[in-house]
C-alpha cells in the first residue's frame, strides 16, 4: 500500500510574509530563501511528529491560531540566547521532560512556536 514518508512542509498565511520570514531569520536562525521559505536537511536527532490535538486544547495558548510549529533544534540555550538578543522572550521552558528539552515562543503572525532539542539517545525506541 502507499504511505506518507513523512512531513513535507509547514504552511501557513501571514499578513506580511516578508516581515514574518526576516523574524524567522533573525530570531531562529532559519536560513529564509529567496522565494521565501526554507528547506530543512534530514534530522540527525529527534524526529518528526504529526499530532491532531482535541479542539479545546489549550496547548497552542496564548496563540488563537489552530496549528502550532515545533522546530527541533541543536542547541536550545544557544536559540533561546538569539531570541532575547532579538527581543523575544519565551512563553515558557521545561528542562525536565523525558523527551527533551521545550521552550516556547510566539512569531509575529500569532502563531506559538514549539522548540524542541531532544535528548542524545532517542526515548521512544
Amino acid at each position: 500500500m502507499a504511505k506518507v514518508l513523512g512531513i513535507g512542509g509547514v504552511f501557513f498565511k501571514a499578513e506580511n510574509g516578508e516581515a514574518v520570514g526576516e523574524w524567522y531569520r533573525r530570531v531562529l536562525g532559519v536560513d529564509v530563501s529567496e522565494w521565501g521559505g526554507a528547506m530543512f536537511p534530514p534530522l540527525k536527532r529527534g524526529y518528526q511528529v504529526w499530532s491532531p490535538f482535541k479542539a479545546d486544547t489549550n496547548y497552542f495558548d496564548p496563540s488563537r491560531s489552530t496549528f502550532m510549529i515545533n522546530f527541533v533544534v541543536d542547541d536550545l540555550d544557544g536559540v533561546l540566547e538569539t531570541a532575547l538578543a532579538a527581543g523575544v522572550e519565551p512563553l515558557d521552558r521545561n528542562d525536565e521532560d523525558p523527551s527533551g528539552r521545550f521552550a516556547w515562543l510566539m512569531d509575529p503572525a500569532g502563531v506559538k512556536i514549539e522548540l524542541w532539542e531532544p535528548p542524545e539517545a532517542d526515548p521512544v525506541s
